[in-house]
């Protein structure tokens, strides 16, 4: 058995690689977004609490696009969902650009825009999502699942990177123009694919529906143990809000910093996918989830550790914006290179557990609600490091949320036995 990934989804399914390159591209540009916003709103307030609130005030349209989205994949031929929501997310993205270089942009602009897309994001991967089983079978699921994480990988890896010298040299509006160029991929990738009606009884859209969701959840112990986990992870273990000061305040080097470290993550991402030939064949789903969250807690504690010593020791000191410390930003690059590697290890096993598990005609409604999950964990740890960080300093957030991370894991696992024996080859939700 090969320890390289596996890439027999893209040789088995010539539609699934269109919507995997489409994503891919399409999402490198989303990642210039996400980090010149961030660097946008950073250079408008100085604020690290106004680029947590950037995550925090797309919690709730995000959580209703996420639960509706869902809905409208189990009730509507799922390739036109997607099309529309990357429609929209296409047009947010040339407003952002077209403000930008008019001078026209504000920082309520960037807040009510990082929203929408925000919110057609959550539709688009929701559906997309739903639509892979029935491109694949299921023994390809668990492979598929580690090339979306290569396409993370690459995405985050190069657009941050890219996102913090087109900043640094060129300004905003370049950045903002280069992704509504590469969306245009995205429609390929997707209007390529054939109709994709949902299998089984189809619902309308309505309350019914979702209340038939949460009953399903209710009952589905396995999926649900693996939301909880995954919102601990992120809630207490997510310092991407506070890159940007780290650029400024320890580390040094400002905006390219910021892309340095965003990429780190996306950088052990992407070595994890390619060698995971061993990994995606791992029965234990459950234990595989809780094994690898844990080791994410203990990256970014690692990660917290690092920034204390730049704060205290003076040997360490001296960076600046304009003096980069090499020293201390390779240390905090391979600390987040190991968050990435582990949280990709959980993403395959949770990907595939959803797939497998959960019937067709409920796919889109749980995959909604995983999207939720998903991107929402995210914004509630802006939200804890931002306010923690303003009351405390930038290193207590992640050393504390990373044993936190390690603690909880521990104790839901104890919990239930049921999920610790979780079985790929006998799927159960």
């Amino acid at each position: 058995m090969s320890h390289l990934i596996d890439l027999s989804p893209l040789r088995r399914s010539p539609a699934f690689a269109r919507m995997w390159i489409g994503s891919t591209l399409s999402g490198i540009g989303g990642q210039l977004t996400v980090v010149t916003v961030m660097l946008h709103v950073f250079a408008l307030t100085g604020s690290t609490f106004a680029v947590s609130m950037i995550a925090v005030a797309g919690l709730v349209p995000m959580i209703f696009a996420g639960l509706y989205g869902g809905m409208l994949a189990d009730a509507f031929d799922r390739r036109r969902v997607a099309l529309i929501a990357a429609t929209v997310t296409f047009a947010a993205t040339a407003l952002l650009a077209t403000l930008t270089w008019t001078h026209a942009v504000t920082i309520w602009w960037l807040y009510a825009l990082s929203m929408i897309i925000s919110a057609a994001n959550s539709v688009g991967m929701a559906t997309r999502t739903a639509i892979v089983p029935r491109l694949l079978p299921l023994d390809l699921l668990a492979p598929a699942s580690a090339l979306n994480g290569v396409a993370f990988g690459m995405t985050v890896m190069v657009g941050p990177a890219v996102a913090g010298l087109l900043v640094a040299l060129t300004g905003y509006g370049w950045t903002y123009s280069i992704d509504v160029l590469l969306m245009l991929s995205m429609f390929l990738g997707l209007w390529t694919l054939p109709s994709l009606r949902p299998e089984g009884q189809v619902v309308r859209p309505g309350l019914a529906p979702l209340v038939d969701g949460a009953r399903f959840l209710r009952n589905a112990g396995n999926i649900r143990m693996q939301y909880i986990l995954d919102i601990c992870a992120m809630t207490f273990g997510q310092p991407l809000a506070l890159f940007p000061a780290l650029g400024t305040v320890i580390l040094g080097g400002g905006a390219v910093t910021t892309g340095l470290l965003t990429a780190a993550v996306a950088i052990g991402t992407f070595l994890c996918s390619l060698f995971s030939g061993r990994i995606v064949h791992y029965r234990w789903h459950g234990r595989g989830i809780a094994r690898a969250v844990q080791g994410y807690g203990v990256s970014i504690a690692l990660f917290g550790l690092i920034l204390l010593a730049g704060t205290i020791l003076p040997a360490l000191q001296g960076a600046t914006a304009s003096s980069p410390n090499v020293l201390l930003i390779t240390l905090a690059c391979v600390a987040l290179a190991l968050s990435g590697a582990t949280d990709n290890i959980s993403s395959i096993y949770r990907n595939t557990m959803m797939q497998a598990a959960v019937p067709d005609t409920m796919r889109g409604r749980l995959q909604g609600v995983f999207i939720v999950v998903v991107a929402g964990g995210p914004r509630l740890g802006a939200l804890y490091a931002g306010t923690l960080a303003t009351i405390s300093a930038l290193w207590f957030p992640p050393l504390l949320g990373g044993l936190l991370v390690i603690g909880l894991v521990a104790f839901f696992l104890r919990l239930t036995p049921r999920f610790r024996d979780y079985d790929a080859e006998n799927p159960e939700p």
